[in-house]
Order: C-alpha cells, then structure tokens, then sequence
C-alpha cells in the first residue's frame, strides 16, 4: 500500500491542480472500480487481469459459459465466467496471505517470452523470462530462445505484418534467419538431434500449450463443469497464437478472439461498475452448553453496490 500511495501521488502531481476536480478511478481486484482516495495496495494485485475478465465478461457474444485465456509476454491468466463473475475472499501470492475479495484468476508462467530449453531430454519452457530487453532472439537484442521464436519459425508470426522496431537501433523487423540458426544450434545438442527445426519449436510449443491447459482444467472439470460447453474467449498478445491447439486439446467447440485483444483489460475497465464495500464486526453466541441456539448481539451483513 505505501509504494502504491506514493505512485498516485506521484501521478496526481502530474497534473494542473493534482486532478482536485476530476474523478479518478482505479480497478480493483474484484473486478469493481473504487475512487483514487480509497485505492490500496491490497485491492491492486490482480487488477491488470480483472480488467481483462470484465471485458470478456460484457463483451463475449455467447450465453454458454466462457473460459477467459490471456496470454502475455511472461505468463497466462485464466479465469471462467458464467451469468456471474466467481470471487476468492482469501489468497497466497508470493508468500503472503491476503484476504481481499478477488477475481478467481489463475496463472501460470507460459507467455510469448517464455524461455525454451532441453533438460535432462525433456522440453521446457519457463519460467525464466526473456523479458523485453533483451527478449526473444528474433527481436536482435542477443536475447534467448523463447515461445514467440517458435511461433515466428512455425509461421504463426508474419514478419511482414510487424513494423520495423526491433535491433539496436529499434529500426529493423523480426529476425527469421537469426532464429532459425539458434533453433539449429539448439538442434546439435545431443538431447535434440535428429530433430527439425520445425520439429524442436512445435515441440516447445505442445509443453507450453500443455501448461497453458492445467489451470483451464482446474477451473472447469475439477470443479464438476463440462469443459466442452465453454467458449474460449482469447485476447493478450499472444493468445491467439495459441487459441485453436489449446481449444483441440481441451475438447472446446468454440473460441472467440477478441477484435480488441491486445487491449481487452483497458477495454473491460472501461466496462466496468463502480464498487464500495462495507463491512462491521459482529459478535454471536451460537450455542448453550445444552446444545440450544442462542443468537446474542446483533448482526452486522456486509454490503457490496
């Protein structure tokens, strides 16, 4: 909460009169937006993926259940909405319990700079991140094999379709032919050989699909829902890339890609309501020493609008 008091303060004193007369919101976990005077740190740890739940939420054309799957550059969020959004009232991050009611959202460490390696005869991608600087080896930075490299040598990333932005000079497209050589070094290690090149990168990518799968799985069939009924609605800069093996591998008829998937998270913030939470303790007695109910004090509800 300190680090994100002195960010708002910071960003207030950007403006003429620190914004004294403008309504500033912010999203919170729980996928509500709160006035910039009532914004903690509690509130703020998954209020980037919350927008994203709340865009597919009111902007997905389907009345099945949905499946939200947004996929970045170092991890996926998955999340599953129904007719209402599902909240988690207590959670572990890092470490540290916090109980603030939350967007049941799942991550894994699977994004477009995942980093791909071969341990031990096995194919793995992440958790360790290119990052952006240096980033995957196609953006001339000498960066590391990454999921985006399998993609750009699998045709699933058109070069031509990206500016150019990349190398040193930030002037130069996607390298193919640089990725194409790290992928054929990769290849001479002797846990790889006999592989294509094309082999190796559809290889990483069924792992990272696979892991991209487990979450999805844990909020559908281990909770007693057809996965198959659901829609995949996908947006993130990489999602799409991913949309149909994934839907292939979990028995899902239906994907949606978002025409704003790049932006689907700003997007539902935009969508989203106005939330304030009150709440007072409350103090019973729920039982005698005979076993008879006995309600003393009063008691307090809480009130979300």
């Amino acid at each position: 909460t300190p680090c994100i008091k002195t960010y708002i303060r910071n960003f207030q004193k950007g403006f003429d009169e620190g914004l004294a007369n403008v309504r500033v919101d912010f999203m919170k976990s729980d996928g509500g937006l709160t006035s910039v005077d009532n914004f903690g740190g509690h509130e703020a740890i998954l209020s980037g993926p919350a927008g994203g739940v709340i865009g597919i939420s009111k902007s997905t054309p389907t009345t099945s259940p949905i499946i939200g799957f947004d996929m970045g550059g170092t991890s996926t969020d998955v999340s599953r909405y129904h007719e209402h959004l599902e909240h988690v009232f207590e959670t572990t991050t890092a470490g540290v319990s916090i109980q603030a009611p939350q967007l049941d959202i799942n991550t894994v460490a699977a994004g477009g700079g995942s980093r791909l390696f071969i341990k031990n005869g096995l194919f793995v991608v992440g958790p360790e991140s290119s990052g952006a600087h240096p980033g995957p080896v196609c953006y001339r930075k000498g960066g590391y094999l990454s999921v985006t490299d399998a993609n750009l040598v699998l045709g699933r990333v058109l070069p031509e379709y990206f500016p150019s932005i990349f190398g040193p000079e930030e002037n130069e497209p996607l390298d193919l032919d640089g990725t194409r050589r790290a992928f054929e070094e990769l290849a001479q290690n002797p846990e790889a050989q006999g592989r294509s090149v094309e082999e190796l990168a559809y290889g990483f990518l069924k792992v990272a699909n696979e892991a991209m799968c487990r979450p999805i799985r844990n909020l559908t069939q281990m909770r007693g829902h057809d996965i198959t009924i659901h829609t995949l609605s996908v947006f993130g800069g990489a999602g799409p890339q991913h949309a149909c093996a994934m839907a292939k591998n979990l028995g899902m008829k239906k994907v949606f890609i978002h025409r704003y998937g790049g932006i689907l998270s700003a997007y539902g913030l935009s969508l989203a309501d106005h939330v304030v939470e009150c709440t007072e303790p409350a103090s019973e007695v729920y039982m005698t020493a005979t076993g008879d109910v006995v309600w003393e004090g009063k008691v307090y509800m809480t009130a979300t609008g």
